[in-house]
């Protein structure tokens, strides 16, 4: 072969590779992806958008629940009778804070209808069930406020390795594009490779929200549960001097007064 015809067939090879005109648009890349990246990609767009549907609303939800229970907790700590409190509230029991109020109340009403003897084992035990009533209480409340977690705990761990599986499948599919038609310029490798890429780009891009949002979402609810337990631990307190006061009468809770030594003096109407 002479000089001359190999450089006509160099020309020739690379206006042949040339005539395949590829789009590097993002649609493009998706269009002209195989068909198990195409799937990949699927899957990757639709955990990124539902994760993204999660986030929203999860945010929603946090900036709500602090914004409610700061409310409810004014009027608590208000001198309000807790149970006018506790009617005017369980109407419209949304909120897991007016929730853990509301179980606490009912256990607590419905030991002093069957009538408390003042003996200590039995308002011991009362205590422990008011206790145990809004512990429930908290622990549905953290379940039903955690779902989706999951969701964003799996997109951030698992999204980055199929997005991968389908960079390796794509890269897997164009060299065996380039083995069929003998052809190693870039202008055949490079298109292939970048929408094997762009599977990886896909699983990042779904990863990092998901990683961030669970993190900040994980420490809200973490801080809301620590405050429903503070509360519960606050209330508790509260029935507990209303129960060592208590002398064989009947009635609901009386006026406890503001947070301070004050609620000592409360006695149970």
């Amino acid at each position: 072969m002479t000089m001359t015809q190999a450089v006509e067939r160099a020309v020739d090879a690379t206006a042949l590779a040339g005539t395949t005109v590829h789009d590097f648009t993002m649609w493009g890349m998706f269009m002209q992806a195989d068909l198990v990246v195409k799937a990949v990609m699927l899957a990757l767009i639709f955990a990124s958008v539902w994760s993204w549907a999660i986030i929203l609303e999860k945010r929603h939800t946090v900036k709500n629940l602090n914004r409610r229970a700061d409310r409810f907790e004014d009027a608590f700590w208000s001198g309000e009778p807790l149970d006018k409190l506790y009617q005017r509230v369980k109407k419209g029991k949304q909120d897991p804070v007016i929730r853990t109020f509301a179980a606490g109340m009912e256990e607590w009403q419905n030991g002093v209808a069957m009538g408390m003897p003042g003996k200590e084992s039995v308002a011991a035990s009362l205590r422990q069930r008011v206790e145990r009533a809004m512990s429930v209480a908290i622990n549905r409340e953290m379940n039903r406020l955690e779902r989706g977690m999951t969701f964003l705990a799996n997109v951030g761990s698992t999204a980055p390795f199929v997005g991968l599986f389908g960079t390796v499948w794509g890269i897997m599919h164009s060299f065996t594009a380039i083995a069929s038609s003998q052809n190693t310029s870039l202008a055949v490798v490079a298109p292939g490779i970048a929408e094997a890429l762009f599977a990886t780009a896909l699983g990042l891009v779904a990863a990092i929200p998901a990683v961030i949002a669970y993190n900040k979402f994980t420490n809200d609810l973490n801080r809301y549960a620590d405050r429903l337990d503070a509360f519960m631990s606050e209330f508790s307190a509260i029935l507990s001097r209303h129960l060592d006061s208590y002398e064989n009468s009947r009635g609901g809770v009386g006026s406890h007064g503001k947070k301070s030594d004050s609620d000592t003096e409360v006695k149970v109407a």
